[in-house]
């Protein structure tokens, strides 16, 4: 449909017929359902008659045989007029539109109606692929697609949400690295890193081996590839005692008049995954990306350097080599996550008692108040002790050692004691939260495999709906893309533009 081919009678007489159906649903009794209904796509209606008015005004931006370029060069009006296609929200409409040029067949150069209307690159609108982005980024592109023609009427190919995606993420890594920072007078008193591994089904290469008709003991049923996920965020301090946790962590009962121990909000939190590309999957490169990307965001949001640091991590040497390597900020207080020490006691306490028991609830509850209080080599030594002197078998015995040896070599980031008086966090329950609502929630569902490309794509575009600035990177984006577009905007300043009639 030609937007010139629409008189501009049509929006008022689609505007009188919503009224009249509306006044003869209510002399029907009509049900409110049904009502509802048909105004929604009477309204759809309106708002395509009222773009196609808009459209219609423009005109095809013929401003005349010849403009000249802002670098002094000149283009000449083409004898065809060229068409687009256009899909809005309101359903497709096709532009014509006068084009200049050196001649017909090269290059074309300008197109008034184009930087007049910044229109988006693709043949959908910003709005589509806004709301496109915002549904994929909670749906599979299946039920977006199903969700938006059952709202909209509009029908849309699975892969073509797919390269919208893929189109929206390329302007993610420009958008981190100038978004706005929280005020400074709001950040906490503390800036927090934490960081994580987390798998993500990916689809079969042709290269890859077929998958065996049975599995074996050790064969995965999915192909999984790593992703390393970071977050930064700053907090103010929370200072509490070793009791406090552990009656925390066991749901003891407050006593009457007790008051609940508010835990401080995060600041600032912002999170970020990337996926190993490596063909053996190597966790190197996504580990050096993910920490020198945290070491920036640091940088930015610490000029000074003044506030202490806080790192807050499991016992993954490799993460910790990362943060060494790549976040070259003084005295950085390294931290063990405490959600995983308590298992590991757990574990250590099923070795020497029935499971459920009170006995081994009380095992767990005093060693872990012993850990808390920073005597975690007294702990470790006990358990050997009692490992030699309660005769475990040669199995539990090397259970035993592997979870000694655990607590042992990462001793020096258990001093919680310290931590607790200082008011630091002892648990990385950001970095476990956003394993799961940011990757696992979307990514992981049933059936779902993954391209690299489109798994590394829905990380970098799900990073910034779950940091709450969406928004914000939605203009930003279009912004970027407008000015990457139409780098001859100028040409139209001096231009009076007609409107059709």
């Amino acid at each position: 449909m030609f937007p010139h081919d629409i008189e501009t009678r049509n929006a008022p007489s689609t505007i009188l017929t919503l009224f009249d159906f509306i006044r003869l649903a209510a002399q029907q009794a009509m049900p409110v359902h049904k009502v509802e209904e048909e105004i929604w796509k009477q309204v759809l209606t309106i708002g395509r008659d009222a773009l196609a008015q808009f459209f219609h005004f423009q005109g095809n931006g013929d401003i005349g045989p010849e403009v000249v370029l802002p670098d002094g060069g000149t283009a000449q009006r083409l004898d065809n007029h060229h068409e687009r296609n256009y899909r809005s929200i309101f359903g497709d409409f096709t532009l014509v539109r006068t084009c200049y040029g050196s001649r017909e067949g090269q290059r074309i150069t300008f197109v008034p109606l184009d930087h007049r209307l910044q229109l988006p690159e693709s043949d959908y609108s910003y709005l589509l692929q806004h709301w496109d982005a915002t549904l994929g980024c909670e749906s599979a592109f299946g039920r977006v697609r199903d969700t938006m023609l059952d709202v909209l009427g509009i029908e849309q190919p699975v892969d073509s949400l797919e390269r919208i995606h893929r189109h929206v993420a390329t302007q993610v890594g420009a958008f981190r690295d100038s978004r706005p920072l929280p005020e400074a007078i709001k950040e906490g008193e503390l800036f927090v890193l934490t960081a994580d591994g987390k798998g993500i089904p990916m689809r079969r290469d042709a290269r890859d081996a077929k998958p065996k008709a049975k599995r074996g003991k050790g064969d995965k049923a999915n192909k999984k590839r790593m992703a390393i996920v970071g977050a930064i965020y700053s907090v103010d301090r929370h200072p509490r005692t070793s009791d406090e946790v552990v009656a925390a962590l066991f749901r003891d009962v407050r006593l009457p008049g007790e008051e609940p121990n508010h835990r401080p909000e995060p600041v600032g939190k912002h999170v970020w995954a990337q996926l190993s590309h490596a063909s053996d999957g190597s966790l190197s490169g996504p580990v050096t990306t993910v920490f020198g990307w945290l070491k920036t965001e640091l940088g930015k949001r610490d000029e000074a350097g003044v506030k202490e640091v806080v790192c807050v991590m499991d016992g993954q040497e490799l993460l910790w080599k990362g943060l060494r390597a790549d976040v070259s900020v003084n005295g950085v207080v390294e931290v063990l996550d405490l959600l995983h020490v308590i298992p590991r006691l757990w574990q250590a306490a099923y070795l020497f008692e029935k499971e459920a028991s009170v006995e081994a609830t009380e095992f767990v509850r005093s060693r872990l108040l012993r850990v808390l209080n920073g005597g975690v080599k007294g702990v470790v030594m006990g358990l050997r002790r009692q490992g030699t002197l309660r005769g475990l078998s040669a199995t539990k015995c090397q259970q035993l050692k592997r979870l000694c040896g655990y607590l042992s070599s990462n001793a020096s980031r258990m001093k919680y004691g310290e931590y607790l008086l200082k008011g630091y966090p002892i648990a990385s329950g950001v970095i476990e939260g956003a394993c799961r609502s940011y990757v696992k929630d979307r990514m992981e569902r049933s059936g779902m495999r993954w391209t690299l490309s489109g798994a590394q794509s829905m990380l970098d575009v799900r990073s910034e709906y779950r940091n709450g600035q969406w928004k914000e990177f939605r203009v930003f984006r279009i912004e970027a893309e407008t000015k990457r577009l139409y780098p001859y905007q100028t040409v139209l300043d001096g231009v009076q533009w007609s409107l059709a009639t």
